[in-house]
């Protein structure tokens, strides 16, 4: 349809990973080498990135580039218990093993058994986990001790881990530090920056076919583009289809304010000029990854049967699934979009049904209504020009998601968050809480209003999901430790300086010993694991000693919980 019209051969911006696509900046270069270095010898090997930054075209990328004595294991579901990945190595490498009664030790002196075979062929054995993150810290501690087989030039087996910036703070905690000790090389991908979006734009466009003296996309089109997808490749390929479509559409061969806006609508699913929540909706579409190509296509379609957009509206509007995360994420992670960085979530889908939900005062039906009431009342201010998560990376505040177990963790947390519920009628459902007690949480209603309700009556539905904001150090991306240098650990001996009264800081850039000792000082000061690394636990804590973020309310009462924020 639209391809023809623009000489494309096919279509450019389609979210499906293909490496014929992928746009090698020099990071994403950079970002290769990492990889390929670690499939032949280069022990533990990370990758890290937000998700829609291309982690996963690197890798399919990576296997067209292996060297033919390369034998790699693929384990794609790292959620899955240690028994089974084993399980799945050996799958992989068709290695046999007792499947009656399978123990960790047989499948791994089975595996040790293949390493050394394949080695005496001159194979490389390579083992890469994508979305590692997930992984469970008993499960990389296995897999780590299967690298202790190594001849004196080598070991038997290269890993690489590919994950989310959450698998950083995973591998910071002190049972994984010997791995964390092997891992020889570091790469975390970024989002693009403007001049890169205009080459990644005009990349796929030329490999689709379009011809040289054609680009539907000025550059202050493509200033805007960035500027609403904070840079991160997927969410530009799908804005970037919506607006060829509107072109098509309106017979005109280059983007347009008004095209690039009717689009903005489209993506978002609001009113991007008239309406302060533009964001809501977008939230919602945009953070669901590949399920997003269904609103898309569908939108496509009913754009063709109706210029004005508003059926692709509406049907974007109801086949969109909801927010959050952790991706998603795991929770841990960044808001789809993603965290630092745009942060990115994995979505939960609303639940799909003509029937009505029984929703309490305390719960709200609309994610996206909750994080506005969230951040409206931490007075952090957003537009609708572009997502909420990236205006406020830039003001060093990050979005994130985590999965806690008990209310003395959300309680240690000290901060204002989103709870994730399930209802009695088995659908999701969501409250603001901004302060709680032994007894009772305060939380703000969808009407805005202020209520106090028990402990023991949100225990019940809350999943333990929880979303939050924080303002983050400029330069902090994963936890430093003797060594690290940057404008992070800067800032943090200022900011001890500052607390102890101290006329210079303990250092000028790179983390000392001196700086570990009052990072465990204060860590136990806190009640906080005394290990001397610098994370995000450790830094949070810092902020609310600072008075830089907002932390729950203790002492309210229901006069106050009437009362309008």
């Amino acid at each position: 349809m639209y391809q023809e019209y623009f000489g494309l051969k096919e279509q450019a911006f389609s979210i499906a990973v293909n490496p014929r696509y992928l746009y090698m900046s020099k990071q994403h270069r950079e970002a290769l080498a990492h990889l390929l270095y670690g499939a032949q010898g280069g022990g533990f090997v990370l990758l890290s990135g937000e998700v829609g930054t291309g982690k996963t075209t690197i890798i399919r990328c990576l296997l067209e580039q292996l060297p033919e004595n390369t034998d790699i294991a693929i384990v794609l579901n790292p959620m899955a218990s240690t028994l089974e990945i084993l399980g799945s190595m050996c799958d992989e490498w068709g290695v046999k093993y007792h499947t009656d009664k399978p123990t960790v030790k047989t499948i791994t002196d089975a595996l040790q058994g293949f390493l050394i075979e394949n080695h005496t062929r001159g194979h490389n054995s390579v083992l890469l986990i994508d979305e590692a993150q997930l992984l469970q810290p008993e499960t990389l501690e296995q897999i780590r001790l299967l690298t202790n087989l190594e001849t004196t030039t080598k070991k038997l087996l290269q890993i690489i881990l590919v994950g989310q910036p959450e698998l950083n703070e995973l591998l910071a905690q002190p049972r994984l530090r010997q791995l964390s000790q092997r891992i020889t090389a570091r790469f975390h991908l970024k989002p693009l920056t403007f001049e890169e979006t205009q080459s990644y734009i005009n990349h796929r466009l030329r490999v689709a076919g379009m011809p040289e003296d054609r680009n539907p996309f000025t550059p202050r089109i493509v200033k805007r583009i960035h500027d609403f997808t904070g840079g991160i490749p997927r969410l530009i390929n799908i804005l970037c289809e919506r607006t060829l479509v509107g072109a098509y559409g309106n017979n005109k061969h280059q983007i347009d304010n008004s095209i690039f806006q009717a689009a903005q609508r489209e993506v978002s699913g609001a009113d991007a000029k008239s309406s302060p929540s533009a964001f809501k909706q977008y939230w919602n579409t945009t953070t669901a990854s590949i399920t997003s190509a269904v609103a898309v296509a569908l939108v496509f379609v009913l754009f063709l049967i109706g210029n004005n957009g508003q059926e692709a509206t509406e049907a974007e509007a109801n086949t969109s699934p909801a927010m959050p995360a952790t991706q998603t994420a795991p929770t841990n992670t960044t808001v789809t979009p993603p965290a630092s960085h745009p942060l990115q979530t994995q979505a939960t889908p609303q639940p799909k049904t003509d029937a009505p939900v029984a929703i309490g005062s305390h719960e709200i039906k609309d994610y996206t209504k909750a994080q506005e009431l969230l951040i409206t009342y931490l007075n952090f201010p957003v537009t609708s020009e572009t997502h909420p998560c990236w205006q406020l990376t830039r003001q060093e505040i990050k979005c994130q998601d985590d999965k806690l177990r008990t209310w003395k963790e959300l309680s240690d947390l000290n901060r204002p968050v989103i709870l994730t519920l399930t209802t009695p009628a088995k659908f999701v459902a969501y409250a603001v809480l901004i302060g709680m007690n032994d007894d009772e949480a305060l939380l703000i209603t969808d009407t805005g209003q202020q209520s106090t309700h028990a402990l023991a009556e949100l225990g019940p539905s809350w999943t333990g999901e929880v979303f939050y904001l924080w303002h983050k150090p400029r330069g902090y991306n994963e936890p430093m430790a003797v060594g690290s240098q940057g404008r992070t650990v800067r800032w943090v001996a200022e900011q001890f300086a500052k607390i102890d009264n101290q006329p210079r800081p303990l250092t000028k850039g790179k983390f000392n010993d001196a700086l570990k000792e009052r990072i465990k000082f204060f860590q136990r000061e806190q009640g906080l694991e005394a290990d001397g690394i610098l994370g995000t636990n450790t830094l949070m804590k810092l902020n609310e000693i600072l008075g830089l973020d907002t932390v729950l309310e203790r002492n309210f009462n229901d006069n106050q919980a009437s009362n309008n924020y």
